[in-house]
């Protein structure tokens, strides 16, 4: 899943052994960074740059790569939540970072040049629906699986996750669930997506109840007949700098009157309002939620996402909206289906 080894060299290694390494990574258009172990330790990073430093404070090159690295180099830990500090790291040029335990050990590598951050969280899918406003095309094939594109619905959803970083991708099914079943047997971009079968139609949140083995504190849940390009990082950054135990991320609707609007105060007329526009915000089907308000779902039951929301607001908990920058589709009906289909064609 993490093959990182052609970035590793021994401290052993000779400055022209290292040299080659680089020379090697840069004809394949790849990042130039080596990472210098001392058996499973990582102790220091060495670029191009470091050798040529060396080379112009020093006549001639050193017998291992020891002498030429980095000692002070920046990483993270296997438990790391601070998106802001991969943030800062992407931001001022680092793409390779190393990840290492206590001990030192080197874990995996990250490449913010595949990744777009590294988020912390689960991420659970709802794709048990019929589908019924989409017939014929979804008597014999799940609504997830209409393709846009070259891809199918999900397929855009599960690939941008796993661009976020996401690795814990869990899909509850229903209707044709076998199909989905298939659809994700085989793992996606070293990521295994887990399918979990509903016995029975559970509402649009209730069958996150299913899932036995959430691993991060803070949940996306979001159905998935949705078509966006939502920053799910700036989405979980609002989330966490909100202090909030739910987000949901919500879409600019406006409504346009064609008339004078009376004001009113009882029956007597305070003003007109001629044409208005009243802007609102649509709920958008995706959220995060802190993992231990999801106890609050009843089990087995039929329960909707609106549902789940009122009864935080009852108890006091803090439920925030998002704003999603960018496009948002729906596709419920044909004609959301075809907008789908015409937008992706410039999507790069």
């Amino acid at each position: 899943m993490n093959d990182f080894s052609k970035y590793l060299i021994d401290k052993s290694t000779s400055a022209y052994e290292a040299w080659a390494k680089l020379d090697a990574l840069c004809r394949d258009g790849d990042l130039l960074t080596l990472f210098v172990m001392d058996g499973k330790k990582l102790i220091g990073t060495l670029t191009d740059g470091d050798i040529l430093r060396f080379l112009i404070n020093n006549d001639s090159l050193p017998i291992s790569v020891e002498n030429m690295m980095q000692r002070n180099f920046r990483f993270i830990h296997p438990d790391e939540k601070d998106i802001q500090k991969i943030k800062e790291l992407r931001n001022s040029g680092i793409e390779l970072i190393p990840c290492i335990d206590s001990n030192g050990e080197l874990v995996r590598i990250f490449n913010l040049r595949l990744k777009k951050s590294l988020l912390p969280i689960d991420a659970v899918l709802m794709a048990g629906g019929k589908g019924e406003r989409l017939r014929p095309l979804t008597e014999k094939t799940p609504k997830p699986l209409l393709k846009v594109g070259e891809k199918t619905i999900i397929d855009y959803i599960v690939d941008n996750l796993i661009t976020y970083g996401v690795e814990s991708i869990h899909v509850t099914t229903n209707y044709l669930a076998e199909q989905i079943e298939e659809h994700f047997k085989a793992e996606r971009q070293g990521i295994k997506v887990n399918c979990v079968r509903e016995k029975e139609f559970f509402g649009t949140i209730a069958s996150v109840k299913l899932i036995p083995d959430l691993k991060n504190d803070d949940i996306l849940v979001m159905n998935s007949d949705l078509f966006t390009n939502i920053d799910f990082e700036d989405f979980y950054m609002h989330f966490k700098e909100s202090e909030a135990d739910m987000s949901a991320a919500a879409i600019p609707y406006s409504v346009n009157i064609p008339y004078g609007i009376f004001e009113l105060d009882g029956r007597k007329i305070q003003g007109i309002k001629e044409k208005p526009t009243y802007n609102y915000y649509a709920n958008a089907g995706i959220y995060l939620i802190k993992k231990s308000l999801l106890d609050l779902i009843p089990k087995d039951e039929f329960f909707n996402a609106i549902d789940f929301i009122n009864l935080l607001i009852s108890k006091g908990k803090v439920v925030v909206r998002y704003p999603l920058v960018g496009y948002w589709i729906d596709i419920g009906k044909p004609e959301d289906y075809q907008k789908a289909k015409d937008i992706v064609k410039h999507i790069k």
